[in-house]
C-alpha cells in the first residue's frame, strides 16, 4: 500500500527525514493552506517566498521521478489546512499511512497528532543537535547560557577548532566585532534575483488573497529554490563575510544591510543547510579570505544561537510562548504598524521591515526589542509581530529570541539580564540619532529621548526583580545616586510618554 509523505513548506531539502523514507509508490503530499498563511498575518514577501519555494521544489521532485500531489492555495478542492489535505489526499489514494518530518512549531505538531490518519512524526535531523542532545547538554545545569552550549557544539562538529582548542586561542571574539558603522559599506548588499514565471504567478497570487497584510509585496528578490540560494551563500562569503565581524552590530539609515548575508530565509526554509553554511564559511577563513573574528561571529549565530534556541523552545514545552514573567500588559502601539512617529529608529527599522521583511539582529534586540521591552508591551503581541514581520520567522526560531530574549518573558532562562539599553547605545552603534526629532543626549524635558526615560522608569518598576541581579548592580547604584527630583522628573516624564503611547496618540 503506498503511503503519503508530507513535506512542510520549511522543509524544502532532499536530505529531510520523511523524503529519505520515499519508495516507490509513495505519494509526496504539498499543500499551501489557507491555515498556514494565516495563523498570524504574515509578511505578504514572506508567504509568497513559501509559496514560490514549494512550487519550486515539487516541480524538482517530479523532474527526479517522485510522485507529488501538490495543492495550490487557489484550487478549488484545496482542503484549507493540513490535516484536512492529508485526509483529501488519503482518501484520493487508498492509504491512511502518513510519514511526516517533525514540525517546527507546537500548534502544527498537535494538529497532525490529532488528525484521524496514521501519521509517524520523524526527528527533524537538519538541525546539529537533536531534541535529546539539546536536553543531554542542560540536565543538571543551573543556567543553560548560550556560551557553554556554543563551545559544546564547536568540540562536537569540529568546527574552527585546533585539536581540543579553539581557533585563534578564545571561543569568541565579540570584543573585535562591536564596531560603530564604517563611514562606507563596500558591499551591495545580499544577491537579489528576478522574479521568473513561477514566482510571477505567486506573486499575482498573493497580491489578491492577501491585499492587506503588512508590508510591501513589492519589489520582490528572495532565492527561491537551492540553486539560487546557494549562489547567495557564495556572494556573501566572497564579498561581505571579511567585514560581517566588525560591523555585525551596526546601523545605518542609508543601508539595510552592511554585510549582513541574509540567509536566515533560506536556511529556516531548508534552501540551505547548516553545515554548507558554516563550512563555506570555515573554508573562508582557512584560505585567508577571512579573518577569524568575523567567521567565528557568523558560526557562532548559527551552530550556537540557532541551534540554542530550537533546544529551548523544545525543551520548554508549548507554554513558553506565552510566558510573561514581568507582567507586562500595555497593547502592541500602531507605530509597530508603521504609524507615524518622530522617533526615527523605530521609524527606521519599522520601515525596512515593511518592505523587506528584513532587519538585523540588533535592529530587532536593541531597537524594537529594546523598546517593547521599556514600554512594558504584552510579550505576546510582541511575539506576534515578530512572527508577522519576518520572513525568516517561525515559532521555534522566534519564541526564545522574544519571550526570552528580547522581552525578558521567560523569567532569565535564556537571558541573564534584561536588554534594556538607554538612547546611548543606539546613538553609539547606528546613525539614527542624528536624524531623529529627539535628542540622544537630552535626559529630560523638551526633546528629551524616550529610550533615556524608559530605560531608568524600567528599572524603578522592576527594582525588586533585578536590584540583586550582580549584572545590574552598576545601574541602579547610578539611579540611586540621582538627585530625588531628578528621579521624579523622569518617572513623571516616562509615565507621560506611556499614557500618549496607549492612547494611540503620534510620539
Amino acid at each position: 500500500m503506498s503511503r503519503l509523505i508530507l513535506v512542510l513548506g520549511d522543509q524544502l531539502t532532499r536530505e529531510v527525514a520523511a523524503l529519505r523514507q520515499y519508495r516507490d509508490g509513495d505519494v509526496v503530499v504539498m499543500a499551501e493552506v489557507e491555515s498556514e498563511a494565516t495563523y498570524v498575518r504574515h509578511h505578504p514577501k514572506k508567504i509568497a517566498f513559501t509559496f514560490a519555494a514549494m512550487r519550486k521544489f515539487a516541480a524538482r521532485l517530479a523532474d527526479e521521478g517522485l510522485r507529488v500531489a501538490y495543492t495550490p492555495l487557489d484550487d478549488p478542492e484545496n482542503g484549507g489546512s493540513l490535516p484536512a489535505e492529508l485526509l483529501r489526499r488519503a482518501e484520493e489514494h487508498g492509504t491512511t499511512d502518513v510519514i511526516a518530518t517533525e514540525p517546527g512549531e507546537w500548534r502544527l505538531i498537535a494538529a497532525l497528532e490529532e488528525c484521524p490518519l496514521d501519521i509517524r512524526q520523524l526527528q527533524d535531523d537538519r538541525f546539529l543537535a537533536s531534541h535529546a542532545d539539546f536536553d543531554r547538554w542542560a540536565e543538571g545545569r543551573r543556567e543553560l547560557r548560550l556560551e557553554w552550549f556554543y563551545r559544546d557544539m564547536r568540540r562536537r562538529t569540529g568546527l574552527l577548532m585546533e585539536g581540543d582548542e579553539p581557533a585563534g586561542g578564545q571561543w569568541n571574539f565579540d570584543h573585535d566585532n562591536r564596531r560603530p558603522p564604517p563611514d562606507a559599506v563596500e558591499f551591495g548588499g545580499p544577491m537579489h534575483f528576478t522574479p521568473d514565471e513561477t514566482v510571477a504567478e505567486v506573486l499575482d497570487l498573493v497580491e489578491r488573497r492577501f491585499p492587506d497584510n503588512f508590508g510591501d509585496l513589492r519589489p520582490f528578490w528572495f532565492a527561491t529554490d537551492q540553486g539560487q540560494a546557494r549562489r547567495a551563500l557564495t556572494r556573501f562569503v566572497k564579498h561581505a563575510l571579511p567585514n560581517f565581524g566588525a560591523y555585525q552590530d551596526a546601523m545605518l539609515s542609508g543601508d539595510r544591510f552592511l554585510y549582513h548575508s541574509v540567509l536566515s530565509i533560506y536556511l529556516n526554509a531548508g534552501l540551505l543547510t547548516p553545515l554548507e553554511v558554516v563550512r563555506a564559511a570555515e573554508t573562508a577563513w582557512r584560505d585567508g579570505h577571512a579573518p577569524i573574528n568575523a567567521v567565528e561571529g557568523f558560526v557562532r549565530q548559527i551552530i550556537g544561537w540557532r541551534e540554542y534556541v530550537r533546544g529551548i523552545y523544545f525543551r520548554e514545552g508549548p507554554d513558553y510562548a506565552r510566558r510573561n514573567a514581568l507582567n507586562h500588559t500595555r497593547q502592541l502601539p500602531p507605530l509597530f504598524w508603521g504609524e507615524p512617529t518622530r522617533m526615527n529608529c523605530i521609524a527606521r527599522t519599522v520601515e525596512q521591515t515593511r518592505t523587506d521583511a528584513y532587519a538585523h539582529h540588533i535592529q530587532r534586540l536593541m531597537v524594537t526589542g529594546n523598546f517593547a521591552l521599556l514600554c512594558g508591551l504584552d510579550p505576546q503581541q510582541v511575539q506576534d509581530w515578530y512572527m508577522a514581520s519576518y520572513a525568516d520567522a517561525y515559532e521555534w526560531v522566534m519564541s526564545a529570541n522574544v519571550i526570552g530574549m528580547t522581552q525578558f518573558a521567560d523569567g532569565g532562562l535564556v537571558a541573564s539580564k534584561p536588554y534594556v539599553s538607554s538612547a546611548n547605545y543606539i546613538d553609539r552603534m547606528s546613525d539614527y540619532c542624528g536624524g531623529c526629532a529627539y535628542s540622544a543626549r537630552t535626559k529630560t524635558g523638551e526633546g528629551a529621548c524616550p529610550f533615556n526615560l524608559l530605560y531608568w522608569a524600567f528599572l524603578d518598576r522592576h527594582r525588586d526583580r533585578f536590584a540583586a541581579n550582580p549584572r545590574m548592580a552598576q545601574m541602579y547604584a547610578t539611579w540611586d545616586r540621582m538627585a530625588a527630583d531628578k528621579r521624579a522628573t523622569i518617572l513623571s516624564e516616562a509615565d507621560t510618554f506611556l499614557n500618549r503611547l496607549s492612547q494611540g496618540a503620534p510620539v
